[in-house]
């Protein structure tokens, strides 16, 4: 009974509309935050914030992106790598070519520009859906990769495509450690997130589950078809927008096209199914399991493998274990881990009694 709803009263609609209506859930996102903020940047090291925490975070956010428009309102994308490359490239000619424009300005418009290139290539979704539409979200990811290598001015005419990103300064300080690099990221990747949990319990959210339901049956209840799915691109692009800005900005301090392939657009499609489709939570829990379940298996394999084994022969092991554990985790599961969580939840209601 450790997770029961018995004795929280409402008084007001306020207090039945909140974030977060239960107190446990209230106190668990509370330690979350306190601990990400309060206590890993004094325990963690310049590894832990350059090579883990930062790019889980940031593709978290992308995640989440896509997890909005393909788990909320059942629009499949194959391109949130296309609009991540958008806004880190719009980021880098705000600051380039824009005197004076502030750093948290620039990921805000960099965002709003993957927005607008998201509601182009989502009018196709008005006639088509499925797997058309993966193809034409997947024509976006081609074009975007092409346009920015074709087109010198996006790399301000760099010869070798690969630019230096603008350092990170805001109001006169510069994030040029990992763990101030690390705390930005955080700030915005909380607020987004809280933006975006807010936003799905809407009238927008439900919205977008009507459509992603049934569409016939939303717009005969008088759902609008073109503000409801052009909104979800919208929304979803800048998400990924901003994430990579940050990508560019905050974890390789370059602007290239070739980090934001189409195997970066699987890796987050992989993140949603994994996590769970339609689930904030599972955005977060998708990427967890991508980002570090490989760093907890190449230390596993130099650990209990022979020290004489080969390095591909090893590499070539930790891919394989890889892959059976996501298959594993999808047959046990589903719903991905969100719905793990969600199963928890109701066994913490009964406990310690027998289910």
């Amino acid at each position: 009974m450790i997770y029961r709803e018995a004795g929280q009263f409402k008084t007001s609609y306020a207090a039945d509309q909140r974030l977060f209506p239960i107190r446990q859930d209230r106190i668990v996102v509370a330690a979350m935050l306190a601990i990400a903020f309060l206590v890993l940047p004094f325990i963690g090291n310049d590894y832990w914030f350059g090579a883990i925490l930062i790019p889980f975070l940031i593709l978290s956010l992308a995640a989440l992106g896509l997890n909005i428009l393909t788990g909320y309102a059942g629009q499949l994308s194959l391109g949130s790598a296309a609009f991540m490359a958008i806004g880190a490239f719009a980021a880098f000619n705000l600051m380039l070519r824009v005197p004076g424009m502030p750093l948290l300005a620039a990921f805000f418009l960099a965002g709003l520009a993957s927005a607008a290139v998201g509601l182009v290539f989502g009018l196709p979704s008005l006639r088509i859906k499925g797997f058309y539409l993966a193809v034409t979200t997947l024509a976006a990811q081609f074009f975007t990769e092409w346009a920015l290598t074709t087109f010198g001015w996006f790399s301000n005419h760099n010869p070798s495509g690969v630019i230096s990103a603008q350092k990170m300064v805001i109001l006169g300080y510069r994030f040029e450690t990992p763990a101030s690099r690390y705390l930005l990221t955080l700030c915005l990747v909380a607020v987004l997130a809280l933006a975006a949990k807010n936003l799905v319990r809407g009238r927008i959210g439900r919205a977008w589950m009507a459509v992603r339901d049934m569409d016939v049956a939303a717009e005969v209840i008088g759902i609008p078809m073109l503000k409801t799915k052009l909104l979800a691109f919208a929304v979803s692009s800048f998400y990924c927008g901003v994430a990579g800005a940050l990508w560019a900005f905050a974890y390789l301090g370059s602007v290239e096209p070739q980090a934001f392939d189409l195997n970066r657009s699987f890796q987050i499609l992989f993140m949603i199914i994994i996590g769970g489709v339609g689930s904030v939570l599972g955005s977060f829990l998708g990427a967890a399991f991508i980002v570090l379940l490989p760093i907890f298996l190449n230390v596993a394999a130099h650990r209990l493998l022979p020290a004489n084994l080969s390095s591909s022969l090893a590499s070539n092991l930790e891919i394989v274990v890889f892959g059976v554990l996501i298959v594993f985790f999808l047959v046990v599961e589903p719903h991905g881990l969100a719905r793990l969580w969600q199963i928890a939840k109701e066994k913490l209601r009964l406990w310690p009694f027998p289910h």
